[in-house]
């Protein structure tokens, strides 16, 4: 049988964590900065977990590693 390949575009948008959760970067402050507030783009800043119905679907896409 054929090895499942990874979705290249998954891995450079998130990641698992070594308990087995889905990291991701957060939206909104690759455009349109001038009239957000410092602080709105301070708090996107980093990374969070994924939803948890997504959780699965994510681990599918990034198992190829």
């Amino acid at each position: 049988m054929p090895t499942m390949k990874t979705k290249k575009a998954a891995t450079k948008r998130m990641k698992m964590s070594a308990t087995g959760k889905v990291m991701r970067t957060q939206a909104g402050k690759s455009h349109l900065n001038g009239y957000k507030p410092r602080g709105r783009k301070r708090n996107l800043r980093g990374t969070t977990t994924a939803a948890e119905v997504f959780v699965k679907t994510a681990a599918r896409m990034l198992q190829g590693n």
